[in-house]
Order: structure tokens, then C-alpha cells, then sequence
């Protein structure tokens, strides 16, 4: 859960709670709710403040890992999907959070 990947890469860095909860200007008791799994639902601008503090990609928070296609015709297939949509490097770059934070979400609601 996100709570505990918080907690172990916070811990890994050093980190106290109170720091963490300064740094990221979330409130302490926010985030050890967050931590204590109590509320495993934080809002995705909460997740970006605290994965920029940590010094961490989103994704790594939520716990996920990139699934990588299963073969090249399947990565070529998507690019050219998403060229079709006019969507170049930079603009996935840029929605590439987004992106993460769906699938977090959509593999969240497949597990209840």
C-alpha cells in the first residue's frame, strides 16, 4: 500500500515524520494517518508533493511497477496510436503523471 512505501523510503532518507510533513506541507497527522494506512486514498497532488520531497516518481509510491509490453509490435502499435492523436514525446512526458495515477487508481478498484 502507498502508506507503507512512504514510510519505508522516508525512513530510508532519513526522515522524520514532522520533516516529511514540513517539507511537503502536508499535516503531520495527514500523513501518519497516510502511513498508518488508514487513509490509503490521498489525492494525487498530496502524492506528487510527497514523492518531490522524497525524491521518488509517483509511481513509485503507489507501489507500482511499469508493465512492459509483452513484444515490439505491441510498443509500436502504441506509439502509433499515439501519434494518431497527435500526441508527441514531450506531451506524454507532461501527462505521464496522470497516466500513472489512473492506473494506480483502476488496479486499486480491481482489487475490492
Amino acid at each position: 500500500m502507498i502508506g507503507n512505501n512512504i514510510n519505508r523510503i522516508r525512513k530510508k532518507k532519513n526522515l522524520t515524520l514532522s520533516e516529511l510533513a514540513e517539507r511537503s506541507d502536508v499535516s503531520k497527522s495527514y500523513l501518519s494517518n497516510i502511513e498508518r494506512n488508514l487513509n490509503d486514498n490521498p489525492s494525487i497532488q498530496i502524492v506528487e508533493k510527497l514523492a518531490e520531497v522524497l525524491g521518488v516518481e509517483v509511481v513509485t509510491l503507489l507501489g507500482e511497477e511499469d508493465q512492459p509490453f509483452t513484444n515490439d509490435e505491441e510498443w509500436i502499435e502504441f506509439v502509433d496510436n499515439l501519434k494518431s492523436l497527435g500526441i508527441t514525446k514531450p506531451d506524454f512526458d507532461e501527462y505521464r503523471i496522470i497516466f500513472e495515477f489512473i492506473k494506480w487508481k483502476n488496479q486499486k478498484e480491481a482489487k475490492k
